[in-house]
């Protein structure tokens, strides 16, 4: 992985959530919490547990590790929302500068939920951030679709780079 790519693939995920966000946006509060029998029940929650996710990756690259996820409670609008990934954005992307070009394949330890010891190598950790938020969003976009919202505007990797290329 180089630095370029790694970059690259943050701005993908931010980009994409953005999109994500500005549809989620156009829902009623109802809408926002109603529960749809998904993996974490409502739009609300599968955001929630994104952000979380992110969350709980960050700290333990920081060497701090979470004890819990954060609670879907916390973020009673997609504002709250926002602004708690946007913190989380500010949180990785200052982790990666810290790191440098030459700290990417640095292995990092930290402890599972579980209680386990871990070990894996920065940027397949962050690749993992990036996918895991990627196949959430697919959820959402098809959330919005049972709520007669409309979806997203398209968030494809290759939409992404076509916008951002020359």
């Amino acid at each position: 992985m180089t630095p370029q790519a790694l970059s690259d693939m943050l701005d993908f995920h931010y980009w994409a959530r953005d999109r994500l966000l500005d549809a989620v946006e156009q829902l009623t509060q109802d809408q926002f919490h109603q529960g749809l029998g998904n993996s974490f029940g409502s739009v609300r929650d599968t955001l929630a547990h994104v952000v979380s996710a992110e969350s709980v990756w960050c700290s333990r690259w920081e060497g701090n590790p979470p004890s819990e996820y954060l609670e879907p409670a916390d973020f009673e609008t997609v504002q709250d929302l926002r602004a708690s990934w946007a913190r989380e954005e500010a949180r990785v992307r200052d982790f990666v500068d810290r790191l440098g070009p030459e700290g990417i394949d640095r292995k990092i330890q930290y402890k599972h939920f579980s209680g386990a010891p871990m070990e894996s190598v920065f940027w397949h950790m962050l690749q993992h951030v990036v996918n895991h938020a990627t196949f959430h969003r697919g959820q959402v976009t098809s959330m919005l679709r049972q709520l007669g919202a409309e979806p997203a505007k398209n968030q494809d990797l290759i939409t992404f780079y076509r916008r951002s290329s020359p």
